[in-house]
């Protein structure tokens, strides 16, 4: 019985183990620490290239290149909002908090956007975001934004590529 016992509580400590190994680190969101401080991108940005590229389809679309718009606009407090105007339908904004972090292991731009919890924001691993004195560009690969190709209100989710220039 003794044995059964010792079986018993030594299957116990490893399934706390294992589970406690398996959960997610915590996401820490920091002002400074990365290529660049955040309070450097403050100011109008103004897209010459905006494309959305669909994860779940083959669809992708620049819409700057068909004749919409896209801005960005930083607060020195890492407050933005991006404006996307749609050649085909009306504007529409998005608006969140720009910080450092880190994804799955690699340094990156952070956006928690509003109303959504800061382990659930958009990030951006650091090489793909270059910033200049004149010249800001941003893009994904891990599925950090969303586009309605169709517009049908049915977002997919997206990769993205964005080069800004400063207005």
């Amino acid at each position: 019985m003794k044995k059964l016992a010792k079986y018993v509580m030594l299957l116990t400590v490893l399934f706390v183990a294992v589970s406690c190994s398996e959960d997610e680190p915590e996401i820490i969101l920091a002002k400074d620490g990365g290529p660049f401080e955040i309070s450097e991108l403050t100011g109008s940005w103004e897209a010459t290239k905006g494309v959305f590229y669909s994860v779940e389809s083959p669809n992708n679309v620049d819409i700057v290149q068909q004749g919409g718009s896209l801005s960005l606009t930083v607060q020195s407090s890492g407050r933005c909002t991006f404006t996307i105007n749609p050649v085909d339908r009306a504007a529409y904004t998005v608006s969140g908090e720009m910080f450092w972090g880190n994804y799955e292991g690699d340094e990156a731009l952070v956006i928690v956007w509003d109303g959504s919890p800061s382990d659930e924001g958009s990030f951006f691993q650091s090489q793909f975001v270059q910033l200049t004195a004149t010249t800001f560009n941003l893009g994904c690969s891990s599925e950090c934004g969303e586009y309605d190709f169709d517009n049908n209100d049915n977002f997919e989710i997206t990769d993205l590529n964005f080069e800004f220039i400063r207005v």
